[in-house]
């Protein structure tokens, strides 16, 4: 380690005792001076970490930001007039984060004496401020557990922010003293830039802040975990009236326009229910024409505390009576501390309220005046919206407090949103196949196995392709087309069959078995056979027929031959089929484009036919009971599947629906037996 400083120091003092004789006494009272110079340097070595550390804080800080602006991008491009809470919210990582960032007036030991280092200090508890403000909605977005692990993590992180900051304020740590300095020490140590301290209010301010947003942050937690039973059970009491819009029946598929509006009020209700903005907005600031009313969600959970009994291990009774009034006297406090913030919040919510009426009032007169047309236009689209179905749903959320007819609106329109995004990633291929190739009355479902051993939408429907895709005749952009046909249909095929059959060894075989044609491939053998070249759709299908067999009669029992069985057993059974129904295949009468389209028409009514359980996945999507967060993404899913699947559902409804009951509908083989019975 050198020390530059010092020995360019210990040399100056050489040369004045050599050169210049200067006497004794002076030469110690300069080298007393060594040792502030070597301290000095030895301190700036090890400050040399700072610039590395402080840039560790500032990407932290750029973390913070980022997420803070993209959360609200997000809400202007949704249209929310809130923080969504879907980039920036209280979690592990997001503390982890701010604690980096909040380093610098955490910090009890580093030496920071600079004017640059107090106003850092001072900015890093701004930014701690503005955090806090917008991480406020997120608390909304919880479960309860969740809920109060994040809030107790962040009270002990602001705790000790505040904390920290008072002692540093206490001993001086932080630019607060109130005595002036001599000016000519300012002039001499001080950069020309600055002449005086920061201002000695602002750390006080600041830490007055903290401790009033962690009171908010407490306070609005206890109104939540109310809140959050009261949506819970509105929802499932709105769950209960929408299912009562739709009931499946036999012999038809629910229409489109009713899916619609079953999705948009489960929506309504898992979005309202699942988020924060919904219930501030429930709120209201005009409240304080009622002398500032505090409703009761914001003090139940306290009020339960109250009543609850302790159980405690003292067998003193005068103890117990002891302990249960204090308990008592601390959650009154708490109470009427919890009353006068509500209050004060409501209060401060009032000046941004009557800004925004005041602009809200100049824009609609200037509307009117220079847009009146085009107003009316508006006026009527919205007069036109049928809204009543979903606001029957939450049309109040506690003692009266109405959710305005604007709101419902919103919370409607934002599930086109979503319904448009699914319709562009609707499968075309598949609907193309559906419409030219599926017959009326699903005749392809009852004849393309003579047998019902298998219970397997996928496979049937795989086997079929197999054959498809061997015949050699048959142009490569039929052959594509049909292969990507297979695979949008199979999406939905496996999605009805994951959610209303049940999973076993067939739906894993044939899983397998595709991603083996994919690969040009059955079971090992290339689909591209060169002996296919000369023969014809009757030989090919009997060479099927032949491997089968002996694939089907394979005596070993691990996993592969297990599925080489399973994918044998129906092929063989299906080109039995085949040959049965051609009794002329062999002599070449039955073209390989005739055995190519009567493949293809095959796989498209057992797609469809499968496909008529779609609208049962939705309703079952909606209806799925569990946290708010899965709740409100299997609703998400329903809204998207009902758009990429519109116009397939709009398809299958030209169909002759069987007169089935709809419980028996996911199952291939009661629909063979019900179409066999005709």
């Amino acid at each position: 380690m050198a020390y530059n400083l010092t020995h360019e120091y210990l040399n100056i003092v050489d040369r004045l005792t050599d050169d210049y004789h200067i006497p004794n006494n002076i030469t110690d009272s300069l080298l007393g001076y060594l040792k502030f110079i070597y301290r000095s340097e030895l301190e700036d070595r090890y400050s040399a970490p700072m610039l590395w550390i402080g840039m560790y804080i500032a990407l932290a800080s750029l973390v913070c930001i980022l997420a803070m602006v993209a959360e609200l991008l997000h809400g202007f491009r949704s249209r929310m007039l809130w923080f969504p809470s879907k980039y920036f919210t209280i979690n592990s990582a997001s503390l982890t984060v701010i604690s980096v960032a909040m380093k610098l007036p955490v910090d009890l030991t580093g030496s920071m004496p600079g004017y640059v280092d107090q106003v850092a200090k001072l900015g890093s508890m701004a930014f701690m401020c503005t955090m806090m403000a917008n991480l406020l909605p997120s608390l909304g977005t919880m479960e309860s557990n969740e809920l109060l692990s994040n809030i107790i993590a962040l009270s002990v992180q602001v705790i000790t922010l505040v904390v920290n900051v008072c002692i540093q304020i206490q001993t001086g740590a932080v630019s607060v003293s109130t005595h002036k300095e001599d000016p000519r020490i300012i002039q001499l140590t001080s950069p020309t830039h600055i002449s005086t301290h920061p201002n000695s209010v602002l750390p006080f301010i600041y830490v007055t802040l903290l401790v009033f947003l962690l009171i908010v942050h407490i306070c609005s937690s206890l109104a939540i975990l109310k809140s959050i039973q009261i949506l819970d059970s509105k929802y499932q009491k709105g769950q209960g009236i929408a299912s009562k819009l739709i009931q499946p029946s036999p012999g038809r598929v629910v229409p489109v326009e009713m899916l619609q509006q079953y999705v948009r009020n489960h929506w309504v209700m898992v979005d309202s229910s699942s988020r924060l903005h919904f219930i501030t907005a429930c709120f209201h600031p005009t409240s304080a024409s009622g002398v500032f009313k505090v409703e009761r969600y914001w003090t139940h959970m306290l009020y339960d505390w109250k009543q609850a009994s302790i159980r405690l291990p003292f067998h003193s009774r005068r103890l117990n009576i002891v302990i249960e009034t204090f308990k008592r006297l601390i959650i009154y406090i708490c109470i009427q501390l919890q009353k006068g913030v509500v209050v004060l919040c409501k209060i401060i919510a009032l000046i941004p309220f009557v800004f925004v009426m005041c602009v809200s009032y100049c824009f609609r007169c200037l509307k009117a005046v220079f847009c009146s047309l085009r107003e009316d236009a508006v006026n009527l689209e919205h007069r036109n919206i049928d809204i009543s179905p979903i606001y029957i749903l939450f049309l109040h959320f506690e003692n009266g407090m109405g959710v305005g007819v604007r709101t419902m609106e919103g919370f409607s329109k934002s599930v086109n949103a979503l319904i448009r995004k699914g319709i562009k990633g609707q499968p075309n291929y598949l609907i193309k196949l559906i419409r030219e190739k599926s017959t009326v009355g699903f005749h392809g479902v009852a004849v393309f196995d003579q047998t019902d051993d298998d219970d397997c939408w996928i496979l049937h429907v795989v086997t079929l392709t197999t054959i498809a895709v061997s015949l050699p005749e048959i142009q490569m952009v039929e052959v594509d087309c049909l292969l990507e046909c297979v695979r949008e249909g199979l999406l939905y095929v496996t999605l009805v069959e994951k959610n209303l059959n049940f999973i076993n060894d067939l739906q894993q075989a044939a899983e397998t078995l595709w991603r083996e044609i994919n690969t040009n491939k059955w079971l090992g053998n290339e689909l591209q056979n060169p002996a296919f070249q000369k023969s014809t759709a009757g030989q090919i299908v009997k060479w099927f027929r032949d491997n089968a067999k002996h694939y089907s009669e394979e005596e070993t029992w691990n996993e592969d031959a297990k599925h080489r069985r399973i994918c044998g057993n129906s092929m063989y059974r299906i080109t039995e089929t085949i040959l049965h129904t051609y009794n002329t295949i062999d002599d070449g009468t039955v073209s390989q484009k005739e055995l190519f389209d009567s493949l293809s028409s095959m796989i498209a009514d057992i797609i469809a036919a499968c496909l008529t359980n779609l609208p049962q996945i939705i309703i079952m999507k909606c209806h799925y009971m569990s946290a708010r967060k899965e709740r409100h993404a299997s609703v998400k899913d329903a809204v998207q599947l009902l758009g990429e699947t519109t116009e397939i559902i709009r398809l299958l409804q030209d169909h002759d629906i069987p007169n089935m009951n709809p419980n028996d509908m996911p199952y291939l083989n009661k629909w063979r037996a019900y179409l066999r019975d005709l």
